[in-house]
């Protein structure tokens, strides 16, 4: 098969594992800087252009779309779709995971357990929102920021106002923020799952810093292998659903009542390969080997 791999690079860890095994497996593969795409859009006759090169050739692609290139990659990626190209991760899945309120709605929606999440516009209101919480400590979050952006913890009352009001004086571009309850009993701790075609193929435990909420690698959080509970598992997987994924990190934390999801990632970081030392990308080569030939299939989620 001819695969292309949609990154910002061939140095990225995750786009050099995912040629390696694809390669490996006998498959043509191509790094496409997704970025430096154009499109071509008219009646019956839309493409897909890469330094001259058109794009309709490759059987499947494998996109791994940054979050601040979300609105320009998710352009190339469906523009692909309308060629008949495969895609592992759909334009419309992938779009849905970045907004944090469409997904929280989404994964309420499907039944599957989250932090309890209030959004509002109005500044005036937040005594009662804090309240709606079981009052403070709260995390506060933009509803487009990942890997841990954007996202902060206020302890107090006080300290929620001060952050909600500088957050709706500067959000000039309409963001919807989110608060959502403070889990005390996660300690700093989450657990990422990585999801593939409708199952669990890798999962770690991350652990915070000591002054630091946040759990993520990226902010220099510590990662351990895990072994996740029926529940868990079965919570990962119908998350993953809910967004209409193929291919998902899934990030939860573990609740007094149960597993609670914090969010679906995309396009998820191999780390979790160094970490539990499973291989990830042979599951995804794999996935498209048997659903290739399929082609897209209609979005089922419908939000």
């Amino acid at each position: 098969m001819r695969i292309a791999i949609l990154s910002n690079g061939p140095g990225n860890y995750s786009t050099k594992r995912l040629k390696q095994v694809a390669q490996e497996r006998g498959h043509e593969v191509k790094v496409i800087k997704y970025r430096d795409c154009y499109a071509s859009i008219e009646k019956n006759n839309p493409t897909v252009s890469y330094k001259g090169e058109d794009l309709s050739k490759f059987d499947a692609i494998i996109p791994r779309i940054a979050s601040n290139m979300t609105r320009y990659g998710t352009a190339i990626v469906r523009q692909l779709e309308m060629q008949g190209v495969y895609t592992i991760s759909g334009s419309l899945a992938i779009n849905r995971s970045r907004d944090k309120l469409r997904s929280m709605q989404l994964l309420a929606k499907a039944g599957v357990g989250i932090p309890k999440t209030v959004v509002s516009r109005n500044s005036a209101d937040i005594d009662d929102l804090i309240d709606k919480l079981g009052g403070t400590p709260v995390i506060i979050k933009l509803a487009r920021g990942t890997h841990g952006n954007g996202v902060v913890l206020a302890e107090t009352k006080k300290a929620a106002k001060s952050v909600l009001q500088a957050f709706y004086l500067t959000n000039e571009d309409g963001t919807n923020i989110l608060v959502q309850e403070f889990i005390k009993e996660s300690a700093g701790e989450d657990i990422r799952a990585l999801v593939v075609g409708g199952r669990v193929v890798a999962s770690m435990k991350r652990q915070s810093l000591d002054d630091d909420f946040r759990s993520n690698l990226h902010k220099g959080g510590e990662g351990t292998k895990v072994k996740l509970t029926e529940e868990e598992r079965k919570m990962a997987v119908k998350a993953a659903k809910a967004m209409g994924l193929n291919v998902a990190g899934v990030d939860m934390m573990r609740s007094s009542r149960g597993p609670l999801i914090l969010e679906v990632n995309a396009s998820p970081g191999f780390g979790i390969e160094k970490v539990t030392g499973r291989n990830v990308a042979s599951p995804i080569i794999e996935y498209i080997e048997l659903n290739a030939k399929r082609r897209n299939r209609r979005d089922k989620v419908g939000a």
